[in-house]
């Protein structure tokens, strides 16, 4: 049986630690959320962690800890999984765009559900590889989670990325090896330690840009 009420309490905390501003409303959408996605997982296998507090820290908190790094209106969550970090982030930021890929199709419905259910407009799902996907805009910024080596991001977003376009990688450690192969004409902006309340382990956000 979940506690309600323990789910609340500690998601308003870990937010609360991150300094991040969010009203209850939002606060329901992102438990609503949570929900979906353990009862959903119970069949589909949308993530490995199956305890749903546990999801609280290494989910949803995990998602927010970029919110005061991104900037733009329009977002491409690039191996969004099962909606991580873009359900997150499209409930803090109601007015920011974002499209979710992903080439599962278990996942892209379970996505899906959760737009219609938790009546999320700023939200588009698309099933595809990030290769073949063209939206009709040039996105400000493209998340990646725990989806690639920064040199396969870099390189299956490139026509994806206009002038002014930001790439996000979020990953534990910090990968020296892996930006060793970031191609020449890429560049770092910023190397951003993550702090994640109640996660154990090195979080680091990298964001990137054409040079």
């Amino acid at each position: 049986m979940i506690d309600d009420t323990l789910l609340r309490q500690r998601l308003e905390q870990g937010i609360r630690a991150q300094g991040l501003v969010v009203d209850s409303h939002q606060v329901d959408l992102l438990l609503q959320y949570l929900k979906l996605l353990a009862k959903w997982n119970l069949a589909y296998n949308l993530t490995a962690v199956r305890d749903v507090e546990e999801m609280i820290p290494r989910h949803l908190l995990d998602s927010l800890s970029v919110a005061p790094f991104i900037q733009g209106e329009r977002f491409i969550d690039v191996g969004t999984g099962p909606g991580l970090p873009g359900i997150p982030l499209a409930i803090l930021f109601p007015e920011r765009r974002f499209l979710l890929v992903d080439s599962n199709g278990k996942k892209t419905r379970f996505l899906t559900q959760c737009k219609l259910e938790m009546t999320l407009p700023n939200v588009e799902v698309r099933q595809g590889r990030i290769e073949q996907v063209r939206p009709e805009w040039v996105a400000d910024g493209i998340l990646s989670r725990a989806f690639a080596s920064i040199a396969d991001f870099v390189h299956w977003t490139r026509h994806l990325v206009g002038p002014d376009t930001r790439l996000y990688a979020m990953k534990g450690q910090y990968p020296q090896d892996e930006l060793a192969q970031l191609p020449e004409d890429y560049r770092v902006e910023l190397e951003q330690p993550l702090s994640v309340p109640d996660c154990e382990g090195e979080r680091h956000l990298l964001i990137i840009a054409k040079a």
